[in-house]
């Protein structure tokens, strides 16, 4: 198991801008976390509609961390690119169990108890710790 290649570079992208802590261009941003630069604007749209990343048209424009590092999370900036956090699909609002299970089956509970472990865990883990 792991976590998505886009949620894996939106932490170095957030960690670029905590460390840097200024208004940074999507080129250098790019450069910095060798990330593609049209996947880091990708990423960066999704930062700042979530509001981990503010954004700025323009000369001067650019991209900065909107909130203080100890802040923002592990858990905040995934769940910004991926959505909420689940262990196993069975978990989502959405899904039906094609096997003919009515509430929670066995498995779910424990994938339940996994998912909600794994997410505190993110919680815990702010950008300061990294900076």
């Amino acid at each position: 198991m792991h976590i998505t290649l886009e949620s894996d570079y939106a932490v170095r992208i957030v960690g670029c801008l905590a460390k840097e802590r200024k208004r940074l261009e999507a080129k250098n941003i790019s450069d910095m976390t060798c990330v593609t630069l049209r996947f880091s604007l990708k990423i960066l749209r999704k930062l700042v509609v979530s509001g981990i990343v503010r954004s700025y048209k323009g000369v001067q424009g650019g991209y900065e961390i909107a909130r203080d590092p100890s802040e923002i999370s592990l858990k905040d900036v995934i769940e910004a690119v991926e959505g909420k956090y689940v262990l196993s699909k069975c978990l989502s609002d959405d899904y039906e169990c094609n096997r003919g299970m009515s509430g929670k089956c066995r498995y779910q509970c424990v994938f339940n108890e996994i998912s909600t472990l794994v997410e505190k865990k993110l919680e815990e883990y702010t950008f300061d710790k990294f900076i």
